[in-house]
């Protein structure tokens, strides 16, 4: 053997000598430094959790009165490690007992799935849970059949039946309160995706929406967890961990139980009032806030629904049925989500701005029956010439051709189509100053942001629109070329870039592209009340431990401060008085022992029904009370409603009689919502008698 020979072989060794070294290293290393890592990624693998949910805080009104709690409800459940032993995976069994409970086999079966055992296209209803947990099937079983079931174990092999926490609404005093406190449901794979940001377990059962959805994490309390860990065949060798589920905290609210119901009622009221009088009446809204910290003692949207459906249990159909615009979509809540054409209520911003602009608020001006712009006449509302007037009386009666000439005086010195580098734009300043194009910033989720139809608004409009309307003939449907249409579509093509004339006398009267919320509104009118505080508006007042303490208080907050002097709103305060004695809600309010202050609108809407009739005004009221020591904004909005006095007006006073008591022109204090003339400040305590029901 030569050198070369004996020189290769010796690398060689040294080659698998290394790597064996290597290898006893890396064995080593798994074995011994990182053996509980892997034991702990092990275990992991062959761990299963089961979700134990805890039983969910009450929410309550200013005075304790249960709005949300929870009852016994009986659930039929299913044991999937049972089923699936089985030769037929259970379907037979599941067949039997879906037919017992007159269920649906093909919804009993999706029911006990494992989301990950559906195809991505047909998940509704799947379990997010745990196999090693019973699975319900529904949880308002009648006793006698879950008696059957758990006396007859042969016959239905992993059926059982066990007493569950079942959310509930009572709806005392006959309160809905619907869209105020939302629901509740099972927690989905989009949920657990975190894509909201929130963390959850699976099978929990979670705040869809309302007061549910936003403050879940306090209501919802801590899961219990029991851990366990099974063998390749999925058996249960031994139990991990086992904790308790912690209750949830109670939520306080400063809704009032008595004042809600009677909001509610008032709102169905002058729906029922705008049909008699051959208007469609299609939806509304109805908002009571305390002006001094924005706390909302009631809020109403019409038409509603049921709460507690959804723990029983919705059909297709019926869930359908909720956001169908044939049913006027129940689902939506327009006080937070509506958005309209504020009409007359907005000519107290108008007021401001003209104010702003240096006009005199004492002068007299003419109020004619219309106003010629262009080659357009703007007309006053019914076309009435009501002759020269002081501004204050312009409020009363509702004058449009002051404001009409007003904004276009405004719109021809801010340049008009060719407008300044710097325009004043006192009335779109106005608007902004009362916060119209911002969310009110309650502490509820989906709320919708007014639209501010100014100069910024426009261009982008006009940017996302210029192709359709500038080939018109081409893009639109033939119903909808017609003469009038053709020309808009022109005109919109040429300059609809541009703030026109018309869109600023439109804007001045609350009319044209701005539109708002309920709820922004009686923010801006309790502004006005308040002297000129834009509060932030508020449902829940606390959030309390099932032993009393606070957990987290919910302090007022002011957004902002009205542009107006308070000359502008002492002028107002007694424009927005002579409405209720000397204008447009004499009628309304005739007789009214308390002095209102407040404003009508009657907003007229572009377009047609599904039925092919044109659309109806949007009838209006926006308030606050009493005049000389104002405490409430209250405000009412029917769509399709018809005019403001005689349908929101009215509304707005029922309102104000159950507040303060008032039974025709009188007031009986014994009668009134806050004797004492102020919503509750302390907290309420939980009674005895309040966790009993919880616990029936």
């Amino acid at each position: 053997m030569n050198q070369r020979v004996r020189l290769s072989l010796l690398v060689v060794q040294i080659f698998v000598l290394t790597l064996m070294i290597a290898l006893l290293g890396r064995l080593f290393y798994l074995q011994v430094a990182a053996a509980p890592k892997y034991k702990d990624a092990a275990l992991s693998i062959q761990s299963r959790d089961v979700i134990n949910p805890a039983v969910r805080g009450l929410i309550v009104d200013s005075s304790g009165i249960p709005l949300a709690l929870n009852r016994v409800g009986l659930a039929v459940t299913v044991d999937r490690i049972t089923l699936d032993k089985q030769a037929d995976k259970g379907a037979s069994v599941l067949l039997k007992v879906s037919t017992l409970l007159g269920l649906s086999y093909t919804d009993v079966y999706r029911t006990t799935r494992l989301c990950g055992e559906l195809p991505k296209n047909d998940k509704a209803g799947c379990w997010t849970g745990s196999r090693y947990q019973p699975i319900p099937i529904t949880k308002e079983a009648d006793p006698e059949i879950a008696l059957q079931i758990v006396e007859r174990t042969s016959e239905y092999p992993g059926i059982g039946a066990t007493p569950v926490a079942l959310r509930n609404y009572p709806g005392y005093a006959g309160v809905n309160a619907a869209h105020e406190l939302g629901y509740v449901g099972p927690v989905t794979e989009e949920d657990l995706s975190g894509v909201n940001g929130r963390s959850y377990y699976r099978s929990e059962t979670i705040g869809k929406t309302g007061l549910e959805y936003q403050y879940d994490s306090y209501l919802r309390g801590t899961p219990g967890i029991r851990t366990v860990i099974v063998d390749r065949k999925e058996s249960i060798t031994r139990e991990s961990q086992n904790t308790q589920p912690i209750g949830g905290n109670h939520l306080v609210t400063s809704l009032d139980v008595r004042l809600q119901a009677g909001v509610e009622k008032a709102l169905a009221d002058a729906v029922r009032r705008a049909r008699a009088s051959g208007y469609p009446g299609d939806s509304g809204a109805a908002v009571v806030m305390d002006i001094r910290n924005g706390q909302i003692l009631a809020m109403a949207s019409y038409p509603t629904y049921d709460p507690n459906s959804w723990e029983k249990g919705l059909s297709v159909k019926d869930a359908k049925a909720l956001f169908s615009e044939k049913n006027n979509v129940p689902a939506l809540s327009r006080p937070l989500q509506g958005l309209f054409a504020p009409a007359s209520t907005f000519k107290a911003v108008s007021l401001v701005a003209a104010a702003n602009a240096g006009y005199n608020l004492n002068a007299v001006y003419d109020c004619p029956s219309q106003t010629q712009i262009g080659n357009r006449a703007f007309q006053n509302f019914d076309s009435k010439a009501l002759g020269r007037m002081s501004m204050k009386k312009a409020m009363a009666v509702s004058c449009d051709t002051i404001w009409y000439q007003i904004a276009y005086d405004e719109w021809v010195r801010d340049g008009g189509l060719k407008p300044k580098s710097n325009p004043n734009d006192y009335f779109f300043k106005a608007a902004e100053g009362f916060q119209v194009n911002k969310k009110t910033g309650i502490d509820m989720p989906s709320e919708s942001a007014g639209r501010l139809a100014n100069r910024d608004w426009r261009k982008d409009w006009y940017d996302q629109n210029k192709d359709f309307y500038c080939n018109y003939k081409d893009r639109a449907k033939k119903n909808q070329l017609t003469t009038f249409l053709i020309e808009l579509a022109r005109e919109n093509c040429l300059d609809g870039d541009k703030i026109r004339a018309g869109d600023a006398v439109n804007f001045s009267i609350g009319q044209g592209d701005t539109v708002i919320t309920p709820l922004k509104l009686t923010q801006m009118y309790a502004a006005l009340g308040n002297g000129g505080k834009i509060m932030r508006p508020s449902i829940a007042k606390a959030v309390v431990s099932t032993d009393g303490k606070i957990v987290k208080k919910i302090e007022p907050k002011q957004l902002g401060t009205l542009p107006a002097t308070p000359a502008t709103l002492r002028l107002l305060e007694v424009a927005l008085r002579e409405v209720v004695t000397a204008g447009t809600a004499t009628g309304a309010f005739a007789g009214f022992p308390i002095a209102i202050s407040g404003k009508t609108g009657t907003a007229q809407v572009f377009g047609r029904n599904a039925n092919g009739s044109l659309k109806a005004d949007t009838s209006w009221f926006a308030s606050f009370g009493p005049t000389q020591n104002p405490r409430y904004a209250v405000v009412m909005m029917v769509s399709q409603g018809g005019f403001g006095a005689s349908v929101s007006g009215v509304g707005v006073r029922k309102i104000y009689e159950t507040l303060f008591g008032v039974t025709g022109s009188r007031v009986d204090p014994a009668k009134a919502i806050f004797p004492d003339g102020k919503p509750p400040v302390k907290l309420p305590k939980i009674s005895p008698a309040t966790k009993l029901k919880e616990d029936k």
